[in-house]
């Protein structure tokens, strides 16, 4: 009995032994970063710590994230956006605009205001994509690369209807930037933002996800055409003077445009922390192509002003159908007017897809060209059956 007890005892010592010897190898594995890729989240196969590397089993390739980053990887639980930074860093500006001097009436003195926010670099030729509100009303230009060289710039065209536009500098540029696929996007992806936050601080980065796609930012409780319609919503932290800049997926790529924070979510004073909004790169790449060609932008036009319907408009309003548009008005002598189309009239499809909060109106419309013809589907106001109408797309006047 007392030779069994002492073999039970043994065993367990030697187990014990073996268990401690095992725990002080994976620690370390860990101290030296052996098992990094194993912890962090990482879909990398190339593993150092394998019994035999020949007979290794692989890890299952992981489906791309939406803008083709790998799965992001992990410091401390935080995203990593080292690579992100070295990739866009470089191609990020400042984009100092000299307004006008305007006159200071006690000291009479003519005083010339500055705006400022950020860039990008979009080609070699010096090429640079920033927001048109923060090249509005520019006297001179200048930019501030990433190293702290400066060089004169000139604007190239501007279009306020998406709050995107063009300046060019005549020097050699340390950079350009990639544009990202914006189109597949996911809730939850990390993005990290980069800009001259305040004005003062260049290339501050900052990190988050994407919170929300196809965002309407509300003026009055009436959706905003110019820049303010099918924006990526994010909790990267936005600041004043981050305005033009990029907001990249974690390999570098611009997939959005910084454009607006929203910090008092509505009249009751309720603050909002972490709503920050980007323009869809597909939207700047368009459009700054076309300013780059021409210096204007040529948009199809309607001639509508509109509400979109939710279930609780549709309840508010006693209507027929839960999405779609509502049409408030049509512009006399437009494509709508001339189509027939009245105020109170419910718009369900355009060119055959459903407009609803992932197919936006302007989103379809932009993607035909002046002077296509295209059906919609509309409920006339005091019917509940649907028509179809045939409009010719017209030039969107300046300014509208």
């Amino acid at each position: 009995m007392a030779r069994s007890m002492k073999a039970v005892f043994a065993s367990l010592l030697l187990i014990m032994l073996l268990a401690l010897s095992c725990l002080a190898f994976t620690g370390a594995a860990l101290q030296n970063g052996e098992l990094s890729g194993l912890l962090s989240g990482s879909s990398s196969s190339n593993y150092r710590l394998q019994a035999n590397p020949a007979s290794a089993v692989q890890t299952e390739q992981k489906p791309d994230l939406a803008a083709n980053q790998a799965a992001p990887a992990q410091q401390n639980g935080v995203v990593d956006a080292r690579t992100a930074v070295r990739q866009a860093g470089p191609a990020v500006v400042t984009v100092v605009n000299n307004l006008a001097a305007q006159t200071n009436g006690r000291l009479n003195r003519g005083v010339a205001p500055q705006a400022m926010g950020s860039g990008m670099i979009i080609d070699r030729q010096g090429y640079i994509v920033t927001n048109n509100h923060v090249v509005q009303g520019e006297q001179s230009l200048q930019v501030i690369f990433s190293d702290g060289k400066k060089a004169p710039a000139s604007l190239v065209g501007a279009d306020s209807f998406s709050d995107i536009a063009v300046i060019k500098v005549d020097v050699s540029v340390p950079a350009v930037a990639q544009f990202g696929d914006s189109d597949k996007l996911e809730l939850g992806q990390p993005v990290v933002a980069i800009g001259s936050a305040l004005a003062q601080f260049e290339n501050t980065v900052t990190a988050g996800v994407v919170s929300g796609l196809h965002r309407d930012i509300e003026d009055n409780g009436a959706p905003t055409e110019p820049s303010m319609h099918n924006l990526i919503q994010t909790d990267a932290a936005i600041n004043h003077g981050n305005s033009g800049g990029p907001l990249l997926d974690l390999s570098g790529n611009v997939i959005g445009i910084n454009v607006a924070v929203v910090r008092t979510a509505d009249m009751s004073g309720d603050v909002a922390e972490g709503l920050g909004f980007a323009i869809p790169a597909s939207t700047a790449q368009q459009v700054a192509q076309q300013l780059i060609k021409s210096g204007s932008v040529e948009r199809p036009y309607l001639g509508i002003s509109y509400q979109p319907i939710t279930p609780q408009i549709a309840s508010y309003y006693n209507l027929p159908r839960n999405s779609g548009i509502l049409v408030q008005d049509v512009a006399a002598g437009s494509p709508a007017d001339k189509a027939g189309i009245q105020a109170k009239s419910i718009v369900t499809k355009f060119d055959g897809t459903q407009l609803d909060d992932q197919h936006s109106l302007l989103e379809l419309l932009l993607k035909h060209k002046v002077g296509d013809s295209v059906k919609l589907t509309v409920v006339p106001d005091g019917s509940t059956t649907e028509k179809e109408v045939t409009v010719v797309l017209g030039t969107r006047p300046n300014g509208q």
